[in-house]
């Protein structure tokens, strides 16, 4: 199992910290550095600041949001830095909630996702691999644009930009429901789960993951911080719990809180959306439950992390993606991931 690093998204404004633990993580031998994007800063910005300070580790995308860019948009920064850092891009893609499509992209959220995705994905490789001009008479996505406002002067077109690797960047994808996951496994070099349980995984993901090529990527993102007490470095995983489940989506769709429900916790989910859009949202935060936030991290001493960690070893985790708080947690797994 490989390490990565995830940074996330900016807050209020850039993190300092960042490009440091993007650094030693390098130093330790993480495989990969990942950054995200939601309604603030971007995800490519900030990995092409990494890529000109780094040399080895790979660089990924967890997620680019689909509604953010047209997909060929997507594939010229992919191209782009993956030429710019030497062959590092991950490319990982995400649908993101009718929340933050519609009201931040200002565009429809799709009636089909599974097919708007598959249709991104497909325009996608078909820049990066530049067999031929882009071509797809597609529900969402058209190449050349065929549709009643337009001029009629379209014409397919092939990339001037050669890629640096055949059929690379790797594309991954995040996905949550069961249907998602089993087409990420048909039209994806990867999966990027958003909560993880090795407990939980073969109950929740064994069929749709039954038919994943040889070589397919499960990247999950992980909470970890090395502390003495569990309960205090567990509130971090619950405030981005509370805001994922109770803020990021409306009360009639919230994908997030549909997969903490499928995980066994509904009347929680429904109790935390409750409280945040009440503007409770402390109170939110407290109606995590504990247990969990703890099963889909890795936080406390050192020996309790090192026996949790075996377990999700022991599953189709390819790359752990970790979110650290300082270099001593990741050197800390490191060392364990080493030594396992």
């Amino acid at each position: 199992m490989r390490l990565g690093l995830a940074l996330g998204y900016w807050g209020r404004r850039p993190d300092p910290r960042h490009l440091e633990l993007a650094r030693h993580a390098e130093q330790l031998g993480y495989h990969s550095v990942w950054t995200a994007e939601s309604w603030g800063s971007d995800a490519f910005t900030p990995l092409t600041w990494i890529a000109a300070r780094t040399r080895r580790i790979r660089l990924g995308t967890a997620v680019a949001q689909m509604a953010a860019r047209t997909p060929t948009a997507t594939a010229m920064h992919a191209l782009t830095l993956d030429h710019l850092s030497g062959g590092r891009m991950l490319l990982g893609l995400g649908l993101s909630g009718p929340q933050v499509v519609e009201g931040w992209y200002g565009r429809p959220f799709p009636a089909s996702p599974l097919t708007a995705t598959r249709e991104y994905v497909d325009v996608v490789r078909q820049v990066l691999h530049r067999q031929g001009p882009v071509v797809l008479n597609g529900r969402f996505h058209q190449h050349p644009y065929h549709g009643p406002d337009g001029t009629g002067l379209g014409k397919p077109l092939r990339s001037i930009t050669h890629p640096l690797r055949r059929g690379l960047p790797p594309v991954l994808l995040g996905a949550e429901g069961p249907k998602n996951i089993a087409q990420t496994t048909r039209i994806a070099d990867g999966w990027l789960p958003l909560y993880w349980s090795p407990t939980r995984a073969a109950a929740l993901y064994g069929d749709a993951l039954a038919a994943a090529p040889a070589g397919f990527m499960v990247a999950p993102l992980v909470r970890a911080q090395v502390c003495t007490d569990v309960s205090e470095g567990l509130l971090p995983v619950k405030a981005m719990l509370a805001f994922y489940v109770g803020g990021m989506g409306h009360a009639s769709r919230n994908f997030h809180a549909e997969l903490m429900a499928r995980m066994g916790f509904e009347d929680a989910a429904h109790r935390i959306r409750e409280l945040f859009a009440e503007s409770r949202r402390a109170e939110a935060v407290a109606a995590v439950p504990d247990a969990f936030a703890d099963e889909i991290s890795l936080v406390g001493p050192r020996e309790r992390i090192a026996e949790r960690l075996e377990s999700w070893r022991r599953g189709p985790v390819t790359d752990l993606l970790v979110v650290a708080p300082d270099r001593a947690t990741l050197r800390v797994l490191a060392e364990l991931n080493a030594s396992l």
